[in-house]
């Protein structure tokens, strides 16, 4: 047998157990996300993949995890357009897209889990969710996650702690607060606040408590302040798909999909609880300094957010105003 005979055989072979291991005449759906396969969101995207499959609907989903079908903040517009089926992403970083979805993290609006799960079901997100459609976007499963600050060298509770910082915001809103408070401000995914970091790019970040323990931070930070009774940051990250591809799909698919979401959704409410006290545990653990943000610090924090944030969002989004106060409607 010839090289290049050897070479079409090798390939038949594969072509073959390719389509051996998917069913004839499945679907197949691509879902792509930016974190790492120990990290809450991809045990979300692997409860709605299971469900889906245990329903035999001739449908599976393909997840592509740790950024390896797109880059993190490049994913909204491929799910838009129908290239990419289903993500979980931070709306946030769609914010350039839709200014609306700044407010989605906004520092102060929401208090706690339990809050950002009403938030999920108000009138508020009716507003987000029908400009997602505009889109060609829909929303599977909702979910908030709270977060902290973590610094290099400097603990961090009161704005006047990152005064002359480097500092990593998710998300423009905290960027706009965090700068008012004299840091400078480096932009970029919490996938890769590690290396920049350890390069000394660096000197603090803000990010999701999953986050900072999925991506192994402890290892760079020597003071972690973990949300707490009060919690700054909270940052909405559902599971979004692409509505033309759901509404293509069998009624029997869709209950399918319907049905882990829903089971998704419930896992992802009660993990977000616990991955705030756990990523305390492990930072600990792991040689870190402990401190808490007080009432007072949290108070501090925001009046530098409605001057600077707050007061961003209203002057960029025409109909911003109302937006804010539907989410500050919601108790």
């Amino acid at each position: 047998m010839t090289s290049r005979n050897r070479t079409l055989s090798a390939l038949g072979a594969s072509a073959l157990a390719l389509a051996l291991a998917v069913p004839a005449g499945a679907a197949e759906l691509k879902l792509s996300h930016q974190w790492s396969t120990s990290d809450v969101r991809h045990k979300i995207a692997e409860i709605v993949a299971e469900e889906v499959a245990a329903a035999d609907v001739d449908l599976e989903i393909k997840i592509y995890p740790s950024k390896s079908l797109f880059k993190p903040r490049e994913q909204y517009r491929p799910l838009s357009t129908g290239r990419l089926d289903m993500t979980v992403f931070p709306l946030s970083y769609a914010g350039g897209e839709r200014p609306e979805y700044n407010l989605t993290l906004m520092p102060g609006l929401v208090k706690n889990h339990d809050h950002a799960a009403r938030l999920n079901e108000s009138a508020f997100m009716d507003e987000i969710e029908a400009l997602m459609a505009e889109d060609d976007v829909m929303v599977l499963v909702h979910g908030y996650l709270a977060g902290g600050f973590g610094g290099k060298d400097r603990c961090i509770t009161s704005p006047d702690d990152v005064q002359g910082m480097q500092t990593r915001a998710a998300g423009k809103a905290f960027e706009q607060m965090l700068a008012a408070a004299g840091a400078s401000i480096a932009s970029m995914a919490s996938s890769e606040i590690y290396t920049a970091m350890q390069t000394g790019v660096l000197d603090a970040a803000n990010t999701s408590s999953s986050s900072f323990v999925s991506y192994r931070l402890y290892e760079q930070i020597s003071c972690y302040t973990p949300a707490g009774d009060v919690a700054l940051w909270f940052m909405y990250q559902p599971m979004l798909m692409n509505k033309s591809t759901f509404e293509g799909l069998t009624p029997e698919q869709q209950a399918a999909l319907r049905a882990g979401a829903a089971k998704a959704e419930a896992y992802y409410l009660e993990e977000a609880k616990k991955a705030d006290a756990e990523s305390a545990r492990v930072f600990e653990e792991n040689g870190a300094e402990i401190v808490q943000m007080s009432q007072e610090d949290f108070d501090a924090w925001r009046a530098i957010a409605k001057e600077s944030s707050y007061k961003a969002f209203l002057e960029s989004v025409p109909d911003g105003q109302r937006l804010l106060d539907l989410a500050l409607a919601v108790e």
